[in-house]
């Protein structure tokens, strides 16, 4: 989806995947480096009124925070439910 929201924006795949991935390592990488709670990281990184906050208001708008929990949730649940059948 971040790959998808470069190329919307305007940038050519390979790029637009590129940035995605860095992103995705870069906050990852700070993560494990600092060992901050990742809601500490965010207000590091983020600065009032600028670009990052508005994309974090937008997907807590959208659900994603909500959608990232029941994904894991259903997963979990059905390798419960396969294990059973063993």
């Amino acid at each position: 989806a971040l790959s998808d929201a470069g190329v919307l924006m305007g940038l050519p795949r390979d790029i637009a995947t590129k940035l995605a991935a860095q992103t995705l390592v870069g906050a990852a990488k700070l993560y494990l480096v600092t060992g901050k709670h990742p809601g500490e990281l965010r207000d590091m990184v983020t600065s009032p009124g600028g670009t990052t906050i508005a994309g974090i208001k937008e997907m807590e708008q959208k659900g994603l925070r909500g959608a990232l929990i029941a994904a894991v949730e259903a997963a979990t649940l059905r390798s419960k439910e396969l294990g059973k059948g063993k």
